[in-house]
């Protein structure tokens, strides 16, 4: 499973330094891994829960296809799926889930999905967000329509602080390492 994939610091394990290197990270790799180590200074062990996924931020445009007032969110690959949720600036509160419609499409990759989410009966001069989440991000577009313009604004957010970013173009999705115990030093 890691063959060819995987590299120690051998050099630097005295000074603590139990690294190990995965390389081409992939969607199989994740889980839960524990790394035990015993020198002749000691010994101890650290967990890393490894997870991966995909996020993009998502992109609201009026949906001039419709038959009524309408608004398109798409945002191209999620993984893994994720909830989509409409709020409204005006009409704060309330559950848009009557009056909207939300599919999930592969991609070619059959992995990562793309999510499109149809919001029925807007009105004007009200700000709409698309929100989709997964355990491992939030994005949020927001689209302002009135009757001179329309303004958009989106935002991504990791959902845990500790994460780190990396990207994959191979499978063209973004992974996270999210570390338990981010330290293990031996003296």
């Amino acid at each position: 499973m890691f063959r060819g994939r995987t590299a120690v610091f051998a050099d630097q394990v005295i000074g603590g330094n139990a690294s190990l290197r995965l390389k081409n990270v992939q969607l199989a790799d994740a889980g839960t891994y524990k790394c035990y180590i015993i020198t002749s200074k000691g010994k101890g062990n650290a967990n890393l829960e490894y997870k991966t996924g995909a996020f993009s931020i998502p992109e609201v445009n009026v949906d001039y296809n419709a038959s009524s007032e309408s608004l398109r969110c798409e945002a191209p690959r999620w993984f893994p799926q994720p909830t989509v949720v409409w709020a409204s600036q005006v009409d704060q509160g309330a559950n848009f889930s009557e009056v909207s419609n939300t599919s999930f499409e592969l991609n070619s990759e059959n992995v990562t999905m793309k999510v499109v989410s149809v919001l029925y009966n807007v009105t004007i001069n009200n700000t709409y967000s698309c929100m989709i989440e997964n355990n491992i991000a939030k994005a949020t577009g927001d689209i302002r329509v009135t009757d001179s313009e329309i303004r958009r604004r989106s935002h991504l957010q990791l959902l845990n602080s500790k994460a780190s970013l990396g990207v994959s173009s191979f499978f063209a999705i973004s992974w996270v390492l999210l570390p338990l115990s981010p330290y293990l030093m031996l003296k």
